[in-house]
Parts: C-alpha cells; sequence; structure tokens
C-alpha cells in the first residue's frame, strides 16, 4: 500500500544527493552573477539581482565544508521562500523532482558531517539513499549572520 506522498527537488553537492522540500522551492536558476558581500561568512556569496529582486545567496557546498568549486554548466542556484522571504541556494547540479512515500523516509541523526538540525531526514528510493534537508533550518542560519 502507497502512503502519503511528498515531492522534493533532489541536487547534487559534491557526489552526494539531498533533497528539499518542493513546497518551499519558487524557482530553479542557471548561475547568475553574485555579486560579494563584505564581512560576511565564506559560504555566503553574497547576492543576486534575479528580475529586480535581490536575492542573498548561500553556498551549500562551502557551507558543508566541502572545497570550493567554480560554477559550471550544471551549477545551479534553488530560489526557496522562507517566511515571505527568496533565499537563493547555489548547488552543484539539479538532478530532478522526485515523489517520496513517507514511509521511505527514515529520520537519522549523526550520520554525515552535517549539522543534524539542517536534516529532516533519509530517503530511500531503488538504490539510493537522499539526505532531505530542512530547508528553513539552513536558512534561519542564513539570517542570523
Amino acid at each position: 500500500m502507497v502512503g502519503k506522498q511528498k515531492q522534493f527537488v533532489v541536487f547534487l553537492i559534491d557526489s552526494d544527493e539531498y533533497g528539499a522540500d518542493i513546497n518551499k522551492v519558487t524557482i530553479i536558476e542557471r548561475m547568475l552573477n553574485v555579486t560579494r558581500v563584505p564581512k560576511t561568512p565564506p559560504y555566503i556569496k553574497g547576492v543576486v539581482n534575479l528580475r529586480g529582486d535581490v536575492i542573498p545567496m548561500m553556498d551549500l557546498r562551502t557551507r558543508f565544508g566541502l572545497p570550493e568549486k567554480e560554477a559550471d554548466d550544471d551549477t545551479r542556484i534553488i530560489i526557496v521562500e522562507v517566511d515571505g522571504i527568496s533565499y537563493g541556494i547555489i548547488v552543484d547540479s539539479v538532478l530532478e523532482v522526485l515523489q517520496i512515500d513517507e514511509s521511505d523516509i527514515e529520520n537519522v541523526s549523526g550520520f554525515s558531517n552535517i549539522n543534524a538540525d539542517y536534516v529532516n531526514g533519509v530517503a530511500k528510493s531503488d538504490t539510493r539513499l537522499i539526505t532531505l534537508l530542512n530547508v528553513e533550518k539552513l536558512i534561519s542560519e542564513f539570517i542570523a549572520t
């Protein structure tokens, strides 16, 4: 029996797959020119002008302690909305939108180098494991900087 399904935008950081609840995602864009903001942490890349809106940008690769990587044709910005405000999350590539049955999502703690507060669980899809991120928690730290 199929239980309640949720949809996630699945993306890559390095060779690891992550998912963000599609209800938080407003748009996915190719990489844009980022204007650096002085005196911010390294994972805050700056801001972009997206159709007249200034959007702050977070690089998840850097946030998760991975080495920086030059943007390429696969690099994407996932624009998410939290509390009515848009934020950009830079990822290595976006793979797909995936429906995942809630019964295939496991709560896991202390399994990765990512702060456990950022993780809602791990989804099993065929032979894949997808780390499901808590977008609100990621953004709340972003706002605090």
